[in-house]
């Protein structure tokens, strides 16, 4: 009876652990991207990473870009909404 109640007990954390490693969030409509002014580069050859969706909860949320500083020999790909059989999907951004 204690090695069935064991299994059952790592079971269910195995299975709640492969549920919490998806890393994707679908909606069925792209959320609009808020307008907002980009300010001043706060010094030379900063460069501008754009906003991102982030997804919080139950829903995607947008995180305002921001100024890094550049990285040798790399760009940044900005992130994108990737169209999916189950809806769309945030591909986040990341340097190349």
């Amino acid at each position: 009876m204690k090695t069935i109640a064991k299994l059952g007990i790592v079971l269910a954390l195995t299975g709640s652990l492969f549920a919490s490693c998806s890393s994707q969030a679908y909606v069925t409509e792209q959320p609009v991207e808020p307008v907002y002014v980009r300010p001043v580069a706060p010094y030379p050859n900063a460069v501008w990473v754009p906003g991102e969706w982030v997804w919080r909860g139950n829903h995607y949320v947008y995180r305002q870009g921001f100024y890094a500083r550049p990285r040798y020999n790399r760009v940044f790909v900005q992130g994108h909404w990737q169209p999916t059989n189950r809806g769309y999907v945030w591909v986040k951004g990341y340097w190349r």
